[in-house]
């Protein structure tokens, strides 16, 4: 319901579906991390905060991409090639920046927000009035509901999202500290992991609808969300202490899966034919990502 409501909207606006993922649907589905980011940092929880932000950045490539490729390949178009990965690249590189010193400061949050907000405008207002040459090059063609309908959609499949990923967040939280785990550690797995199946569930369901740059834009989007918006609020809240190893083990490997996500794509467009060049994430690449990400929590709980 809410890829659907998505794609109305899309083209009621005259907006293309790839800017619809990286704005509506992919703030709409960070809703759960900025929801635990901030309950976690008002509760003097920052490391969760900061390990659901940097976690669900992980799941997000490795998990949700990954499964979404297996399911439903996707083909990746140019204008994302030029410019929503790399300012992708620049943020994850810009906040690496910022908290380097293992400290996340007022200015630091306030900075990465006002980032997050310059950066989204300029995707935004960069593709506005392209929703015809998007329609014209899709593989199926969009739902048409009137503006009310799509809307009404739209929310009310968002609404279940949130609803049932926070009832999962709630729940796997209460199991996890009776385990005595720490904080880092349940953002970084349980939150993580429960705060990116709105992700997962959007992704998949527009991969086979045949939404390929929704579900695509949706992940940079709400990377981009996770690292600019929902890692800032503990900064914003009060500034935040990092625990070492969530900058050299956990935003280091977020950091590599981000760059490798991306010369992967950029060679597949280069080996490509075909004009305007397009990238290919099939089920190899997928398989290869779910691994990684299933590496990813044996060296985690390992040590």
């Amino acid at each position: 319901m809410l890829v659907a409501g998505a794609a109305s909207i899309a083209r009621n606006l005259g907006v293309s579906p790839l800017i619809i993922g990286l704005t509506i649907v992919s703030l709409g589905t960070s809703a759960p991390e900025i929801l635990v980011s901030l309950t976690a940092s008002l509760s003097n929880a920052g490391p969760l905060a900061i390990g659901n932000a940097i976690g669900s950045n992980i799941a997000n490539i490795a998990l949700v991409l990954g499964v979404t490729a297996l399911v439903a390949p996707l083909m990746i178009d140019e204008q994302c090639l030029k410019r929503e990965i790399p300012v992708l690249l620049l943020a994850t590189v810009g906040v690496g920046v910022l908290i380097l010193d293992d400290v996340l400061s007022v200015q630091d949050g306030c900075l990465m927000l006002a980032a997050a907000t310059l950066i989204i405008a300029f995707l935004a207002f960069s593709q506005l009035g392209s929703a015809e040459q998007a329609a014209e090059s899709s593989d199926e063609p969009m739902p048409e509901l009137p503006p009310l309908r799509a809307w009404s959609t739209f929310l009310f499949g968002l609404l279940i999202l949130i609803l049932s990923s926070k009832l999962l967040v709630w729940g796997a939280v209460i199991v996890a500290e009776e385990l005595g785990i720490s904080e880092l550690i349940i953002g970084l797995t349980v939150v993580a992991v429960g705060t990116s199946l709105p992700e997962l569930a959007a992704s998949i369901a527009s991969a086979l609808r045949g939404h390929a740059e929704i579900a695509f834009g949706n992940i940079i989007g709400s990377n981009l969300f996770n690292l600019l918006a929902v890692m800032a609020i503990p900064g914003i809240v009060g500034g935040q202490v990092l625990d070492p190893e969530a900058i050299s083990r956990d935003y280091a490997s977020m950091a590599a899966l981000t760059f490798f996500l991306a010369l992967a794509i950029f060679v597949s467009a280069k080996r490509g034919k075909s004009a305007p060049k397009r990238a290919y994430i099939g089920r190899i690449m997928g398989t290869v990502l779910v691994s990684s990400y299933a590496l990813y929590y044996y060296f985690l709980l390992s040590t």
